[in-house]
């Protein structure tokens, strides 16, 4: 039978009655012939004290020890879940990231996976014992140190352990029983996908949607693991919870989704993200070298740049505007006026005011006037567009965060998506 990997998040896991229901979710699977493997995160809110506790213990930690504390949590969790396995007749045993093993680089905190030998763990969920792994962790081979991937990185971990191990499938198990439209809170029409091809989830879950973390997306793409979204607070026998797209969303290949749905469907789902502020350059001078002279100072100060918009050249001179996290806001302007010389500009403005809103669908490759219609009906709202960025499957518009709301709603409905 086929092997699958099974994720469960912090909310899942949260309490042991939690445990004891991803449990019940586990023995489905086995009982349904599944070879399994369940990659686990620490309890709600357990990596946030830990944390907290580095902190307090210096401003200035080691990182390599932080690894080592933060980490705790999921091999707690991995502990529990193996123990609650076996009270209801499952064998299963807990595994750590320097077990199987997960190798990564020595970026501690932010840990990237380098391979992952999947013989170990295969032998022994092929022999019928339940693998329960720590999730967000792995180890630097050359130095043995223990490693996180990051917040979020147990859905890394899972991905790479589902293809590592060859899986039919990783259920990725969260609070949340698939992936919507757009934000169901914002719009309360919004529907529940049963596909969604790869690279629309990777756009969604950069531009602002929650359910994934980027990087396990990336992961899931390039080694074609086909992506399961689902939830643990369901009842574990509910009959719908046996069957693929019925109990949630499947991100799979584009050649999956079936070509008439793609047709029909030109936009898939809508994206905002809040974490966005605004820089504008006045008057820099229109000449080779000035973009390196902007860019280059805010990739050394390892700040993340979005769009970048550049007026039509007038007199020679021109405006230069780009987005950066609001966390960065600050120290982007303090480095652009450093750099304010090799740059000439007259002056320097900015907004941390904004939101980034954007519309998704793979479809969008083959219709036009896609762009148009949004142009129009965000006017006709009243709602001024401040810079546009687009891709093949994607266009987003930075506005005033004061009219996110409408534009969602706006934009959902425009596109047919509330029914």
């Amino acid at each position: 039978m086929a092997r699958l990997v099974m994720k469960f998040g912090g909310t899942s896991v949260a309490n042991i009655d939690r445990i004891r229901n991803v449990a019940r979710h586990v023995k489905r699977e086995v009982a349904a012939g599944y070879k399994v493997a369940v990659v686990v995160s620490a309890m709600s809110g357990k990596t946030n004290e830990l944390v907290g506790w580095c902190k307090d213990a210096s401003a200035l930690y080691d990182t390599r020890e932080y690894d080592a504390v933060v980490a705790s949590g999921e091999q707690v969790t991995s502990g529990l879940l193996a123990i609650a396995l076996q009270e209801v007749g499952i064998d299963a045993r807990s595994w750590q990231g320097w077990q199987i093993p997960i190798s990564t680089d020595d970026a501690h905190g932010t840990a990237r996976i380098l391979d992952i030998d999947g013989e170990k763990l295969g032998a022994a969920v092929d022999g019928g014992e339940v693998a329960v792994i720590a999730g967000f962790q792995g180890v630097h081979l050359p130095t043995g140190r223990l490693t996180t991937l990051g917040r979020g990185g147990s859905d890394t971990s899972a991905v790479a352990v589902a293809a590592a191990l060859k899986a039919e499938r990783c259920d990725i198990y969260t609070d949340v029983d698939g992936v919507y439209t757009t934000d169901p809170r914002v719009v309360p029409k919004a529907r529940r996908l049963d596909r969604i091809a790869f690279e629309e989830m990777l756009e969604m879950a950069s531009l602002g949607a929650k359910v994934l973390q980027v990087r396990s997306v990336e992961l899931a793409m390039v080694h074609n693991v086909r992506t399961f979204v689902r939830s643990s607070l369901v009842d574990p026998d509910a009959p719908e919870m046996g069957e693929v797209e019925k109990a949630g969303t499947l991100i799979c290949d584009e050649e999956e989704i079936v070509a008439s749905q793609m047709e029909s469907q030109v936009v898939t789902g809508i994206a905002f993200s809040k974490d966005e502020a605004q820089v504008s350059i006045r008057r820099v001078a229109d000449k080779p070298g000035i973009a390196a002279a902007v860019f280059g100072p805010l990739a050394e100060s390892h700040i993340n740049v979005d769009m970048i918009v550049q007026n039509v050249s007038a007199d020679g001179y021109t405006d230069i505007t780009f987005t950066v996290p609001t966390a960065d806001f600050e120290r982007a302007k303090a480095v652009i006026e450093k750099a304010r010389d090799s740059i000439a500009f007259q002056s320097l403005e900015g907004a941390s005011d904004v939101t980034k809103v954007s519309v998704i669908g793979i479809g969008m490759r083959s219709h036009a006037g896609v762009a148009a219609q949004a142009f129009e009906a965000l006017a006709g709202k009243g709602i001024n567009i401040r810079a546009i960025t687009t891709s093949e499957i994607k266009i987003s518009f930075l506005i005033d965060a004061a009219y996110t709301e409408l534009a969602v709603r706006t934009l959902h409905s425009l596109y047919g998506l509330d029914s």
